[in-house]
This record gives structure tokens, C-alpha cells and sequence, in this order.
């Protein structure tokens, strides 16, 4: 099967979904980032950190908050000293080498996420509860596989 050419509408609606993605994104986070402030004096980088650790209950290796983050090592290190500080997180040296350190959430780390996940999750259903179930389905199924493409070397 031959594909058919791209047009350029292809590209534009590729490019009006790209903007209108990035739209709602950023509209969502603000008001993430506004509501975790306001509800838990925390920010979304610290909560993102924080829901990586807790699907990981063995702990990670910085790079590997990083690379799942898709955020930098200096990002990760500056918002896990501060958990650390905060006693929501505790860092030891793997295996006996001290350059380098597994990273876990303390039980009061994980109590604390847990009450953010909640909150959180509400949030989130609250302000998308005008798409339809069966629309949210397509979409995220549309994204995952997206998303598995580009994780899979594109």
C-alpha cells in the first residue's frame, strides 16, 4: 500500500493540533500549579518528582527521575534536596558508591502524595468532566500510541 502524499492542509491541521495540544496543556498545569499552591503549598515539579517515587517503591537513581521526567539532572537534584530537607524524601548512597544515589519517598513523602494523587485526580476530572467518556477513550488511545512511536525511536 503506497501512502498519499502530504498536503499542506495535513501539515496545517498537524500544526493546529500541535497548538491547540500545547494550549490545553498549559491551561491545565496553571491551574494545577495554582490549586497544589494553594491547597498544599507545593509545586508541580515537587509533585511530579513525588508521583515518579511512588511508582517506584524500591526508589530511583536521580538520571532515572530525570529521564522519566524528561527534565534535566540539575532540575531533579535542586527539587529532591528540597524533599529531602522537607523529610518527604530520603537519599542513600547505592551499593556503597557515594556519586551514586537511590532516591525514595519517606512515610510521610508518601502520605503526602497520597493526599496530592487524590486531590489531583479530582481536579483533573473536574476540569475535563465536558469531554465524553467515549472521546477521552479515543484521545488517549490516539496518544498512547503517538507517544509509543516516539518512545520507540520514531
Amino acid at each position: 500500500m503506497v501512502s498519499a502524499p502530504i498536503t499542506s492542509a495535513d501539515g496545517k491541521g498537524r500544526l493546529r493540533l500541535w497548538l491547540r495540544l500545547l494550549r490545553a496543556t498549559r491551561l491545565i498545569e496553571a491551574e494545577l500549579r495554582e490549586r497544589l499552591k494553594a491547597e498544599f503549598d507545593t509545586t508541580l515539579p515537587r509533585f511530579d518528582v513525588m508521583a515518579a517515587l511512588y511508582r517506584a517503591p524500591d526508589g530511583m537513581m536521580m538520571g532515572e527521575i530525570s529521564r522519566f521526567l524528561l527534565v534535566s539532572n540539575g532540575n531533579v537534584t535542586g527539587i529532591v534536596d528540597r524533599l529531602v530537607s522537607d523529610g518527604l524524601v530520603a537519599r542513600a548512597a547505592r551499593d556503597g558508591d557515594r556519586r551514586a544515589f537511590i532516591v525514595r519517598l519517606t512515610e510521610a513523602g508518601a502520605a503526602q502524595f497520597k493526599a496530592m494523587a487524590a486531590a489531583h485526580e479530582r481536579w483533573i476530572d473536574a476540569l475535563l468532566a465536558d469531554v465524553d467518556p467515549d472521546e477521552a477513550a479515543h484521545l488517549a488511545g490516539t496518544l498512547r500510541t503517538f507517544q509509543s512511536k516516539w518512545e520507540g525511536g520514531h
